[in-house]
């Protein structure tokens, strides 16, 4: 079982995603609660309430003779070859038929300057910078949004904006970050017009760089935020409700979906389902068997 007492800098995060302060103290120690609730919280300023956010199933499904398609029962995470190296300069464009193999094969500096290189859709002539992802290397934990937004895109980082803002939140109310045990990515390393929803060809295009980028990291489980995330990692087409709330599985790896932190921006009544994917997800790495490999629960 994960452990139910919290640092005061959680509590921090917890009150943050709002979570009642009640809730969050039952059972802590007296002088612990004492000093929570003197600790001062700055909130995220609420975005203005819009309109729900469309849902568009344009991501469709893979064919048998799909290079991406799996004939199996489930999506299966690529098994880590020889690997290639090379510096950045040797990256070279690879005909399509064996652009995904390649990809395969690389190194992390491959992949990298691969993830940058890149051309293979029309995203790549309208990004300021491609974003390859932010964290530790290896890392026990690896959280995968959609697509990089305005801010990233100028800045060539993982989540600095508001919405990765919230996602250091959501992070520190688990006992984790950025800096360690946590590996941030997009299914999209290059950003959308306008931050529109992501096309099928580009998803399909940008996939098998998600897909090295985990077989290379060996995390024990992902989080996959937002409804492009989790159906791109899971090749289904169920809507995010149906995913949220059980454990799925991208191969052998415990998978938890969640709401993207941008967002509950929009809709901050979410963010106490969030805090009940989180939990989920602690307590399905705590469960994870503990081999020597294995690192303990952050909370733990």
């Amino acid at each position: 079982m994960i452990s139910k007492i919290f640092s005061p800098a959680q509590i921090v995060y917890l009150q943050l995603l709002e979570v009642a302060l009640p809730e969050v103290m039952e059972g802590q120690p007296t002088s612990l609660q004492q000093e929570a609730r003197l600790v001062p919280v700055t909130r995220l300023p609420d975005m203005p309430a819009t309109p729900p956010v469309r849902v568009i199933e344009d991501i469709p499904e893979l064919s048998a003779e799909d290079p991406l398609a799996d004939a199996g029962a489930g999506p299966q995470p690529p098994a880590i070859p020889a690997v290639e190296t090379a510096t950045p300069t040797d990256v070279v464009p690879a005909p399509e038929e064996d652009r995904i193999a390649r990809i395969a094969r690389m190194d992390w500096a491959v992949l990298e300057a691969s993830i940058h290189a890149c051309r293979a859709c029309s995203l790549g002539e309208t990004r300021k910078n491609a974003v390859v992802g932010a964290g530790t290397r290896p890392s026990p934990w690896l959280f995968v949004g959609e697509a990089p937004g305005a801010e990233e895109d100028r800045r060539g980082e993982a989540f600095v904006g508001r919405g990765g803002q919230l996602l250091d939140a959501m992070l520190g109310a688990m006992g984790l970050s950025r800096q360690e045990q946590v590996y941030i990515a997009n299914v999209l390393k290059c950003r959308p017009p306008q931050n529109r929803d992501p096309l099928g060809p580009e998803v399909r295009s940008c996939l098998p760089f998600l897909q090295r980028q985990i077989a290379l990291l060996q995390p024990r489980i992902i989080v996959a935020m937002g409804r492009f995330a989790a159906q791109s990692l899971l090749q289904s087409a169920e809507p995010l409700a149906s995913l949220r709330g059980s454990v799925q599985r991208y191969g052998d790896i415990p998978l938890i979906v969640t709401y993207h932190p941008a967002y509950l921006l929009r809709n901050p009544i979410e963010k106490r389902k969030v805090w009940e994917d989180l939990k989920l997800a602690l307590q399905t790495y705590a469960d994870l068997p503990q081999g020597s490999d294995a690192k303990a629960s952050p909370t733990a």
